[in-house]
């Protein structure tokens, strides 16, 4: 049976012999949600590639200790994907970041497409981002992953375009496109995008924003699928191709 995963602000001090202490939400779920134990053993991670695992030692109201026995170095996962998501009505934007992220991906970036029903503003930006990173960090624990995904600010079509140009390949999902992503060559490093669209679809302008910027259209099949799936069937599928699948 796998170990529970919990969150640790930072361990960059930790070491085989020494102790983490966990306060906060972080530890009050822990201990009077999870009902966590002394003796029980568990995984601490940072979310930048460290763990550190061991029995817990003493727990409080809001705290727990855990004293260290091994100390692990994760290196990133290569190559990293980014996603572009329209921002989609509902709370199917959580939807999306919580697949995204139990898959794999490094980086989430939300994106006020010119179709998206969804606008995110003032206060509500701020509520929303949250909540995207709110689950982005428990999905990634439930993922057992070491490295959690970035969630960015709100970007606009112009941002995206020139977050684009720093990786080193671009695809947007377009049901107008002639070629698959199937056929698609995957980098074995660096940094791999996906451009997700909104309901309402891409528009002329922002399709010709991303093809200035290096981007590829591409068919990811005969289905339509919903914008909050519709990464998580294109990161698969290039996964599938890379040596993080063992597919390379």
């Amino acid at each position: 049976m796998s170990l529970p995963v919990h969150l640790a602000p930072s361990l960059a001090d930790a070491h085989v012999g020494g102790e983490v202490r966990i306060e906060g939400d972080e530890a009050h779920h822990a201990v009077a949600v999870r009902r966590l134990a002394v003796g029980e053993r568990v995984v601490l991670t940072d979310g930048h590639g460290r763990t550190a695992t061991g029995p817990v030692s003493a727990t409080g109201k809001k705290v727990f200790s855990v004293t260290v026995e091994k100390v692990v170095d994760h290196p990133e996962p290569a190559p990293a994907l980014t996603v572009v998501q329209a921002l989609p009505k509902g709370d199917r934007g959580e939807l999306a970041v919580e697949v995204l992220t139990e898959v794999g991906v490094a980086r989430v970036v939300p994106w006020a497409a010119a179709r998206s029903v969804a606008v995110w503003k003032g206060e509500r930006a701020a509520r929303s981002h949250a909540k995207w990173a709110a689950t982005a960090r428990e999905a990634a624990k439930q993922a057992r992953r070491p490295w959690h995904p970035v969630v960015d600010p709100l970007a606009t079509t112009g941002q995206v375009a020139d977050l684009l140009r720093e990786h080193d390949l671009v695809v947007v999902l377009h049901e107008e496109a002639t070629s698959s992503l199937a056929t698609v060559p995957v980098p074995a490093s660096g940094r791999v995008a996906v451009v997700v669209g909104p309901e309402g679809g891409l528009t002329p302008e922002e399709l010709a924003a991303f093809e200035d910027a290096g981007a590829r259209t591409v068919l990811l099949g005969t289905e339509v699928l919903r914008t909050s799936t519709a990464g998580l069937a294109a990161c698969a599928a290039l996964l599938s191709r890379t040596a993080r699948w063992g597919g390379a």
